[in-house]
């Protein structure tokens, strides 16, 4: 839980930067977070959630 909260602040973050700064439209936000609600209903979700996790455990330096 933890560590979806951090990616989701992280990533909130981002595209507050983007939007501001580099030009993000704020429908091509909207578009993306579609994207994302929709990915996470797909059989490709347990595959993206595991390898978010694997980078964030070789960013931190854990091992699984």
């Amino acid at each position: 839980m933890v560590v979806s909260l951090s990616a989701v602040v992280l990533l909130g973050a981002a595209v507050f930067v983007l939007c501001r700064y580099a030009g993000l439209r704020l429908w091509h936000g909207i578009v993306c977070a579609l994207l994302g609600f929709y990915l996470a209903s797909t059989s490709a979700a347990h595959y993206i959630r595991d390898g978010g996790t694997a980078v964030v455990h070789w960013l931190s330096g854990l091992h699984p």
